[in-house]
């Protein structure tokens, strides 16, 4: 083949596109740049990512505490509309109930996040919106970090008989495993939900908590 010129071409795999940010929607400045951050829920990223089913893909949205690492809740569907993201954000704002203008929300430009309707929900909130600048995937670095724990742990090679196969594993994965096994060199080396009640005794045996680790975004 190669004295004839003839080349055997491989066909790259088709991977569906998550973001979307050629849209018209507002973009917001990014305001999780060099902040300094003191405790949970000050700060949480957003994402999207793509998992195979046996016969279609679907589709993760998770929304993470960039101070502790923490996947505080996430949603799985087989569509990529803003009710996806919207189903992840009410059910950590339903896990942690926090202080009206407190959160800031960072993600990508896409139009999940930008969209009329999510911004609303997070108005709703009293959550702050943030979000990357262009082709900057540092921007949203912790966020990226844990889709690709993700698949590298769990999704990569997995065969999902479907959806709910899918949310089985994966959220077993989320919960079982990367929330409360998965250690993290800069959390003292200490799973995410171990650190975060580790946060809390700290608050119960200090009268005036006061932080001395901070983390720059």
């Amino acid at each position: 083949m190669r004295e004839d010129n003839l080349l055997c071409l491989h066909k790259s795999p088709f991977v569906p596109m998550t973001t979307d940010s050629r849209h018209d929607w507002c973009i917001v400045p990014n305001l999780a740049r060099g902040l300094q951050l003191t405790d949970i829920d000050q700060l949480w990223v957003a994402d999207i990512t793509y998992v195979h089913l046996a016969e279609e893909f679907a589709f993760l949205a998770i929304v993470l505490d960039a101070f502790s690492r923490k996947v505080i809740d996430w949603a799985i569907a087989t569509h990529l509309k803003a009710e996806l993201a919207i189903e992840a954000l009410d059910m950590a704002v339903a896990a942690r109930r926090p202080r009206p203008d407190s959160v800031i929300h960072h993600s990508d430009r896409g139009v999940q996040y930008a969209c009329a309707d999510y911004a609303a929900r997070l108005a709703v909130h009293g959550i702050q919106p943030s979000m990357s600048r262009v082709g900057n995937p540092y921007d949203n670095a912790k966020a990226e970090r844990f889709m690709r724990t993700l698949k590298e742990e769990e999704v990569d090679g997995q065969a999902y008989r479907g959806l709910d196969d899918a949310r089985t594993r994966i959220g077993e994965f989320i919960e079982v495993v990367y929330n409360r096994q998965r250690l993290h060199s800069a959390l003292d080396y200490l799973a995410p939900g171990a650190y975060e009640a580790s946060l809390s005794q700290q608050r119960q045996e200090t009268p005036d908590p006061i932080h001395s680790r901070e983390n720059c975004y």
